[in-house]
This record gives structure tokens, C-alpha cells and sequence, in this order.
């Protein structure tokens, strides 16, 4: 690590799954107060839309705002602006306000997020970067289970605007602490002859491309449960909102488990091999449910099964995906993560459309419309995993033996 991390009052490690949670703050939460936003205001569903897509295309710019100022000041603005924009939220007399407040609100997530999974690149070599992602999104995995809770009792007690104001307050309570604990981590070269890098060359590097690959392919199958796992549970199998309520709440825990196994698993054998392990889950889930589509279509129990398989994978592939991205690119760290954040965001929305196109009000096509693409997502990391990483790392060790 880094002497500004050494520098630093609070240590990173600490930091980090604060930092990556702001996400889970932001939504899981949120959740539970869009059926009484709609009823004060007004339909609610743009405003969880336009925030997805303001946090997908915020970060092609804060990547490069961060390599060029430094992470510090692009991550306090992000945290200040959020707590603005939460606060914006909590007041808002009508949609539009709240749907704008919502992008901005958006937009200042990709800030904080960008940093925090650069800044890991600046401060620990790229062998300990999936170690160190695995151990931020297991802390992200605990607010994502207790958030949905702590936001329905919220709104149940208080209102839904007071979620809202809980947000402001996490935002600003995280920004103190990084203000006097988060140390500028981007190392800036006294060469001023030192290549500067730019987007080409992030997309030159192989080992970008693969690993960028790993992540965007892993959640764009689960952004597929998130999607449909409602009309599929409730909707279609019958089950009331209280018991769905458990469902992702169960993938929290699942994906808190992976997540502490994968840097069990890093240890043991390393990066490449632990994604093939965890591509085979992720393959192995979807075809529990396809056999359960098949075989027990109104059973709701191969679709958990398999669910809680694919979550097991998709705990594996994020931290190794989100730090492998960043590897060969420290100089680079913001525009990589910036771009491989992006490649996330832009799969799920494009296979959730064209999912959503087999979806009808007789759901005459039962579960099969979550569970295809997450099948696909499980071939196409499999492929990943044993054709192209392993090309990968014998291309590397080639590079490296003089």
C-alpha cells in the first residue's frame, strides 16, 4: 500500500465498503417508499429509471475528472452533491423535481464509486485488488440486506421523505469522514515525459477487455432477476410482496457468503482459476431453473435454488472482474473503472429490453424470461473463463519471462 494511504486517519479499508454501499443506500432503500411517493405525487417509476441511467453515463466522465484532479476532490464533490441531491428528494413537491433531484442524485453515485474502485487500484498492487474489492462488497452486501428493512420501517413510521433525509445524512457523515480520513491516493508522475494514457488505450488492453467482461456479463444476468423476479414471484407464482421481500434479502446474504469464499478462493488458487469455478455456479443455477421451468413451472423452489447458485458465482466474479479491469491500467485507474462501470449499466439495460419484449400480461411465457438471459449470462462466462482468461495469463507469463 501506498504512503497515502499510511497517511490517511481512517483506514481505506474501512472506508471502501461505506464508500461501494452508497449504491445500496441509494436503492434498496428507496424501494420500499415508491408505493407511497406514488400516492402522494404520482407514478415514482421514472425517477428509479433516470437514476440507473444518470449512475451508468455519469461515470464516463468522472473517471477521467478523477485521474486528472485526483480522487479526493472528485469524491467530495460526489458525496456533497448527493447529500444535496437526497435532500432535493426529500422536499420535492412534485415528480419532475423529484425524477431531476433523483438524476443528480445519480450522476454523484458514479463519482463516488469511481473513486473508491480506482482509488483501490492506486493504493494496492494489482495481485491484492480482488482481495481488497472482495472484502468493500461484502461490507456492500450487509447494507443491502439491512437497507431494504431499515427503508420500509422508515416509511411505515415516519414517511417516505425521511428515507430520503436518511440518505442526506449517511452522505454527509461519510463525506467528514473522508474529509479528514480519505488521503489523495492518485500518484502523480514528476515525469513530464510520462505517457498521460487515454481511452484508447484503456480498450487496447486485452486484460481490460476480458475482465470488464467478466463483471458486465455476470450482472447483466442478475440485473435480469432484479427486473423480472417481481411479476415472476408475485405476479405469476402467486406469492405475496412480504414473502418476495425475502427473496433478494436471501441473495444478500448468499452474495455476503461468495463474496468472504472468493478471498478464500484467491488465495488458494488465484484469480483466473476461482473465475472458472465461479462460472460453472453461475452456469449451474440458470439450469436448475430451466429444469424447473420445465419440469415444476408453478414452483417457485428451482428458481430460488438456482438463484441462490448464481448469486454464489456473481460474489465470486465482481471483485475479481472490477479489480482484474484496472490491473494493467494504474495510470489509467479512473477511466478504466469509469468504463468498465459503464459496460455494466449498458449490458443489463440491453438485455433487460430485449427480455422484456417476451414479457405479456398472461405471463404466457412463465419464468422463462428471467431465467434465458441468465443462462446465457452462465455459457458466456463459462467461454470467458476457460478460453479467453487462461490465453490471458499465458500471454502475460510469456511478457515476463526475459
Amino acid at each position: 500500500m501506498t504512503g497515502a494511504a499510511a497517511r490517511s486517519g481512517i483506514s481505506f479499508a474501512l472506508l471502501l465498503p461505506l464508500l461501494l454501499a452508497a449504491q445500496p443506500v441509494a436503492t434498496d432503500s428507496y424501494l420500499p417508499a415508491l408505493p407511497a411517493i406514488a400516492q402522494d405525487l404520482g407514478s415514482a417509476s421514472a425517477s428509479l429509471t433516470v437514476f440507473v441511467l444518470a449512475f451508468g453515463f455519469g461515470q464516463l466522465p468522472c473517471g477521467p475528472l478523477s485521474d486528472r484532479f485526483g480522487r479526493r476532490p472528485v469524491l467530495l464533490t460526489g458525496l456533497a452533491i448527493y447529500a444535496l441531491a437526497a435532500l432535493g428528494c426529500a422536499v420535492a413537491p412534485s415528480i419532475p423535481m423529484l425524477v431531476a433531484c433523483r438524476a443528480l442524485q445519480g450522476f454523484s453515485m458514479a463519482a463516488i464509486l469511481v473513486c473508491a474502485r480506482a482509488a483501490v487500484r492506486d493504493l494496492y498492487p494489482a495481485h491484492e485488488g480482488p482481495h481488497v474489492m472482495a472484502r468493500g462488497l461484502t461490507g456492500l452486501g450487509v447494507v443491502a440486506l439491512i437497507a431494504p428493512v431499515l427503508g420500509a420501517y422508515a416509511v411505515q413510521a415516519t414517511g417516505w421523505r425521511w428515507v430520503l433525509g436518511g440518505m442526506a445524512v449517511y452522505a454527509l457523515v461519510l463525506w467528514a469522514l473522508c474529509l479528514r480520513g480519505f488521503a489523495e491516493t492518485r500518484v502523480r508522475s514528476s515525469d513530464p515525459s510520462a505517457p498521460k494514457g487515454s481511452v484508447r488505450e484503456v480498450f487496447a488492453s486485452q486484460s481490460f477487455r476480458a475482465w470488464a467482461s467478466v463483471s458486465a456479463v455476470t450482472y447483466g444476468g442478475l440485473f435480469c432477476f432484479l427486473l423480472f423476479s417481481p411479476m415472476v414471484y408475485i405476479s405469476f407464482l402467486g406469492l405475496s410482496p412480504g414473502w418476495y421481500g425475502w427473496i433478494p434479502a436471501g441473495g444478500s446474504l448468499v452474495y455476503i457468503f461468495s463474496t468472504t469464499m472468493c478471498r478464500r478462493l484467491l488465495t488458494r488458487h488465484g484469480a483466473v482459476r476461482t473465475v472458472q469455478m465461479g462460472s460453472l455456479l453461475s452456469l449451474a443455477g440458470p439450469l436448475v431453473q430451466a429444469l424447473g421451468c420445465w419440469m415444476l413451472p408453478m414452483s417457485a423452489w428451482p428458481l430460488l435454488l438456482g438463484h441462490a447458485i448464481y448469486c454464489v458465482g456473481h460474489g465470486i466474479h465482481q471483485p475479481c472482474g472490477q479489480a482484474g479491469a484496472v490491473g494493467e491500467l494504474p495510470h489509467l485507474a479512473g477511466r478504466a473503472v469509469s468504463w468498465s462501470g459503464f459496460a455494466m449499466m449498458a449490458v443489463a439495460f440491453v438485455v433487460g429490453q430485449i427480455a422484456a419484449s417476451f414479457v405479456n400480461p398472461q405471463f404466457s411465457n412463465g419464468a422463462w424470461p428471467m431465467v434465458v438471459p441468465m443462462a446465457l449470462a452462465g455459457v458466456t462466462l463459462v467461454l470467458i473463463a476457460y478460453l479467453w482468461l487462461p490465453r490471458l495469463q499465458l500471454s502475460h507469463s510469456r511478457k515476463e519471462t526475459p
